[in-house]
């Protein structure tokens, strides 16, 4: 729980001076590892109780191979817990939720995800190489204060609801402080998400100091629990010139040090001969979470099947950014070897929170190299953007598949929707024709955060308003500089 009373701090400083010293760090991580002063505050509203739920009569795609499919089944839910998947199920107790002529399927599951940023998309020009995503965000992002991540963060979450993801993971690449760390997490934990926080460096850190481990420490052991874990957003080893580029020493120092906590680390990828540079200095491996599959050699791809090394893909960004990162999606190569792979959003300051198109341009993109359909079907799409997703960021023992004794983590798709009538193969019309505006009910951890196509605890013109004017204050405080 959070707690901002001096003894904590003082508790917390020294539990991270204390990791800090034991993985041999300097007093720059230690003089960070400080908790923040206090919570956010913003549109929060108390989340709904969790109950006993009959959800009834809906066409059920566990994602559990040893369950199936049930054209007309129940998932029976209570205390957030999935306690029984299957036909007609009995429950005295329970509120019956009917799932007549809709898709129920585990949420979606997000791998990769700059949350902080969202509300920057008031002065994000995708069309404008002088205020792009990549100079816009280095340009402002020093000015980004601990509330504009707060905000930044339930916005992008609130829309990612609506699309039917129930977990994120906030790959923080402007951790400036402390106190940004703990907004995120706060604004994780006051939505409801199921979510991983990627503790990262602030925008423009310098590439000769290392990113604030001793605070990393201290975040992993506030804020993980049942809702959140960490992990670390670490910047890209080696190749000058590069953004976010720091020394092959220096990132090795990093990576280490995330080992020793137990926590996965995750970097981006695309420069040319990074894989090789990677995989000659023995830093890959599956403890590292690699982003955005492009221009990889044979040789590199041997490398990442040999090393069984795990990669995010969020092909809508990597479709249009493809001559940024030298390459197509390299999907089918590391299908082929069983690489585990999953998918993300990346920046919805640069794009939106729409999960079946996520799933549409990867399909799109896979086509197109094939030349036919033959590789990535439908029903593929769908575990990528669960099950396997789950698997990627470690939490399919919690969520992913609708498995008796999993969390309750579920969405519910109107398949009467003009856009979807009439439907025969959930997943071809999930894939094919679904949109977030489809998404009738959403459920994590078993309170219903979704119903009837609304937010059930975020007020939206409220937050609008916050995240409207987070941008703009961001704007003016750089423009000052």
């Amino acid at each position: 729980m959070f707690c901002n009373c001096a003894l904590h701090r003082r508790g917390v400083f020294r539990l991270a001076g204390g990791f800090a010293a034991a993985l041999g760090l300097g007093s720059r991580a230690v003089a960070q590892a400080q908790p923040a002063p206090a919570p956010m505050i913003g549109s929060a509203g108390p989340l709904p109780a969790r109950g006993e739920f009959i959800v009834r009569g809906g066409h059920v795609l566990t994602m559990d191979a040893s369950l199936g499919d049930l054209p007309a089944g129940d998932v029976h839910v209570r205390d957030g817990a999935i306690v029984a998947v299957g036909a007609n199920i009995a429950a005295q107790n329970a509120q019956v939720i009917d799932a007549r002529d809709m898709i129920v399927l585990p949420g979606f599951v997000d791998t990769h995800w700059h949350l902080w940023c969202t509300a920057l998309r008031l002065i994000v020009r995708a069309d404008d190489p002088q205020e792009g995503y990549f100079p816009t965000t280095i340009r402002v992002g020093r000015h980004v204060t601990p509330q504009d991540s707060y905000i930044g963060v339930r916005l992008g979450v609130a829309e990612g609801l609506l699309s039917g993801i129930t977990t994120v993971h906030d790959w923080s690449h402007n951790t400036v402080s402390p106190q940004h760390a703990d907004a995120e997490m706060q604004a994780l934990k006051d939505i409801g998400i199921r979510a991983r926080f990627s503790y990262g460096s602030g925008q423009g850190a310098p590439a000769d100091k290392p990113m604030a481990l001793g605070d990393l420490a201290r975040v992993q052991k506030q804020w993980t629990g049942d809702m959140l874990s960490v992990g670390a957003a670490l910047r890209t080893p080696g190749l000058p010139g590069t953004r976010g580029a720091i020394p092959v020493d220096l990132y090795r120092t990093e990576f280490e040090a995330v080992k020793k906590l137990g926590l996965q680390a995750t970097i981006h990828c695309g420069p040319k001969g990074l894989i090789d540079l990677m995989g000659k200095n023995n830093l890959l491996g599956p403890d590292i979470l690699l982003v955005h599959p492009q221009g990889m050699s044979a040789d590199e791809l041997k490398m990442i099947g040999e090393t069984k090394s795990p990669w995010s893909i969020a092909p809508v960004i990597e479709m249009s950014y493809s001559a940024v990162r030298n390459g197509t999606i390299q999907y089918s190569e590391l299908s082929a070897m069983g690489t585990q792979l999953g998918l993300s959003i990346d920046a919805s300051a640069a794009t939106n929170a729409d999960f079946f198109n996520v799933m549409r341009a990867l399909m799109w993109s896979d086509w197109q190299r094939t030349g036919a359909p033959l590789r990535l079907k439908p029903k593929r799409l769908v575990e990528l953007a669960t099950i396997e997703g789950a698997k990627l960021l470690g939490l399919a023992d919690k969520t992913g598949s609708l498995t008796p004794g999993k969390r309750a983590d579920l969405s519910m798709i109107r398949t009467t929707d003009l856009n979807m009538a009439p439907a025969r193969d959930p997943y071809y019309a999930i894939v094919f024709q679904g949109q977030p505006s489809n998404v009738d009910t959403v459920m994590v951890d078993g309170r219903i955060l979704v119903r009837g196509g609304k937010l059930t605890a975020v007020d939206v013109p409220k937050l609008i308003g916050e995240a409207a004017e987070s941008a703009r204050g961001v704007e003016e405080r750089a423009k000052r500089t």
